[in-house]
C-alpha cells in the first residue's frame, strides 16, 4: 500500500478511523486498515495498515503490516514491513520495522531496529501460499 517513493495513497477503504474529534482508550486488533487522526490510548495492532494524522496522539503499542506516522506516538511500533515516518512525527519509543524512511523535521526518542530479514521472510511466506494455491 505505501511506497517509498510517494506520500500515502488516501485511505479510501479503510476499516476503522478515529476521526479528529473522537477519544477512545482500548486495545483494538484488526485485519484491515486503520486510520488515526484523533486521541487513541490503549493498543493498535493489525495484520494491515495503519495511518496516524499530523494532529494524532497515540499513547499505544502499534503492531502492523505497514504504517505511516505523521502525529504522536508514545509507545512501541513494531512494522512487519515498511515503515513511513513523516516530518512532523514525534514518537517516544522502540521502533522495530523491515524498511524505513524518515524525513526531516521527525523526532524519535528511543531505538530503532531495521531487519529486511523478518521483511523478506514474510514475503518468502506469502510467496509460497500463492504459489501452492
Amino acid at each position: 500500500m505505501f511506497n517509498k517513493d510517494t506520500k500515502l495513497e488516501k485511505f479510501k477503504d479503510a476499516e476503522t478511523i478515529i476521526g479528529a474529534s473522537i477519544k477512545v482508550k482500548g486495545n483494538f486488533n484488526g485485519q484491515g486498515d486503520i486510520v488515526v487522526e484523533g486521541m487513541l490510548e490503549g493498543s493498535l495492532k493489525t495484520i494491515a495498515n495503519v495511518f496516524v494524522g499530523e494532529k494524532a496522539k497515540v499513547s499505544a503499542n502499534i503492531e502492523a503490516s505497514e504504517a505511516l506516522i505523521n502525529g504522536e506516538v508514545s509507545g512501541g511500533i513494531k512494522i512487519k514491513k515498511y515503515l513511513a515516518i513523516g516530518e512532523t512525527a514525534r514518537i517516544s519509543g522502540d521502533i522495530q520495522c523491515g524498511e524505513i524512511s524518515i524525513e526531516r523535521g521527525a523526532s524519535i526518542t528511543g531505538q530503532i531496529i531495521v531487519s529486511s530479514e523478518e521483511s523478506k521472510k514474510i514475503d518468502n511466506k506469502k510467496d509460497k501460499i500463492e504459489n501452492e494455491a
